[in-house]
């Protein structure tokens, strides 16, 4: 995996904290979790925000996919910032835009202001994203896939804890009471986890006595690089993001990364509607929608924990290849009729998706070190641009000149082709 085993990482972690590394990763997730409304609870608010600012289901649509690229799109220059000065300004910045974002769309009047307010709160959710997984792979290089596994995890799961209060109050007359309070918890939040992280200072792998190397940065979290050069890669190099493109595994990963997310986001937008076409019952689509966070957050955390003992890139191959299996029968058990099949099939191919969060970060700090990590995975990242496409835009298109199960089955033929380049990879020489 490109660590060293002999060297005891939480010991050296405490000793420049002065408490448990842990305690940076539930920060982390906690603030992951705060952020997930923004895509997770998106399905149970557009209606009544449709129907209060009386515009049309085209341009309401258009709010996820804005989503989608701002989210995706921020996370390279954030990755970059945050390579060079720490996680705490931008992630106080990130409290101001997400919190800002519920807190605008709480009192929007006209379309353009949804458009601006969600736009803001995408920004912040790629800015606490970016700096969530990019803790774990800086403090942890010896459990990257656990660890980013607990992140991701909370982003995909944390909706859950809040879907039921705005269920219950997804209607026009009750909605902007919950994203104003929405707003007020996700700002605190986010702020109050910004006062707790930080980035290990650059030599923090290579001292060898209690204290030394931890004097450098560690002053001021902000000042410290958050690069750990004795956590390398697998070649024992620190690739910046230039020396990265230059290299034939990251255009494998980019493809990999935009099929996977293909099928998944598909899956996220779709699966209700493909449910009503296929002439499911409403019972039957409502669980189908319910456990896709459950079952992905469930996913990263095992999968991710998984790929921590095992070759990670044979990890991914089965993963993404389940995935597409999935989705196959996603598609054959609707076509029969059969409910509970179709349900745990959605199981099966969001479980065996959601890991690629936590694989491809994971992958990146293997080949190309944690100096530059959060700006590489970011590049990586944003492939999600592309799969959400294909997820929404696309997958329209193909229903209309061909078939809901013809769509769905691209979806998932994509996710197998990408399980199977990963047989390919290997670490850059």
């Amino acid at each position: 995996m490109g660590t060293d085993s002999s060297v005891d990482h939480a010991a050296r972690a405490r000793e420049i904290l002065g408490f448990s590394r842990w305690w940076q990763v539930v920060a982390a997730a906690v603030m992951m979790a705060l952020v997930s409304p923004y895509q997770y609870v998106w399905s149970s608010i557009q209606s009544p925000l449709a129907e209060s600012l009386n515009i049309s289901p085209e341009a309401i649509g258009l709010v996820f996919t804005l989503f989608v690229v701002f989210q995706s799109g921020s996370q390279f220059p954030v990755g970059w910032i945050r390579d060079r000065s720490g996680p705490r300004r931008l992630t106080l910045l990130a409290g101001v835009l997400a919190g800002g974002g519920y807190l605008g769309l709480s009192v929007a009047t006209e379309v353009w202001q949804l458009y601006l307010f969600y736009i803001l709160g995408a920004v912040g959710v790629g800015i606490v994203y970016t700096v969530a997984v990019n803790t774990a792979l800086k403090w942890f290089p010896d459990r990257r896939g656990l660890t980013t596994g607990v992140g991701t995890m909370a982003f995909a799961g944390g909706s859950a804890l809040v879907v039921p209060y705005v269920r219950a109050n997804a209607d026009v007359g009750s909605y902007a009471d919950v994203l104003f309070n929405l707003g007020l918890v996700i700002g605190v939040g986010v702020l109050v986890g910004a006062l707790v992280l930080r980035d290990p200072p650059t030599d923090w792998l290579e001292a060898t006595d209690a204290g030394e190397g931890a004097g450098d940065g560690e002053a001021d979290g902000d000042a410290e690089t958050g690069a750990d050069d004795g956590a390398v890669s697998a070649t024992g190099e620190q690739f910046t993001s230039t020396e990265m493109l230059r290299t034939w595994q990251f255009w494998v990963m980019y493809a990999m990364f935009i099929g996977v997310s293909a099928a998944g986001l598909m899956l996220t937008a779709q699966v209700v509607s493909f449910a009503d076409a296929l002439g499911l019952n409403a019972i039957t689509a409502t669980a189908g929608a319910t456990v896709l966070p459950i079952a992905g957050g469930i996913g990263r955390l095992v999968v991710g924990d998984l790929s921590d003992r095992v070759d990670r890139e044979r990890a991914m191959a089965a993963s993404f290849t389940l995935c597409g299996l999935g989705v196959f029968g996603v598609v054959y058990f609707a076509q029969r009729g059969a409910a509970l099949p179709f349900v745990a099939a959605v199981v099966v191919a969001t479980f065996f998706w959601s890991p690629q969060y936590t694989l491809f970060p994971s992958v990146v700090g293997d080949y190309y070190g944690h100096e530059h990590s959060s700006a590489n995975y970011a590049l990586l990242y944003s492939g999600k641009m592309w799969g959400g496409v294909f997820g929404g835009a696309l997958v329209g298109w193909l229903v209309g000149v061909t078939s809901w199960t013809a769509a769905f089955s691209v979806g998932g033929a994509a996710a197998v082709l990408a399980g199977v380049a990963a047989l390919a990879l290997s670490s850059p020489r």
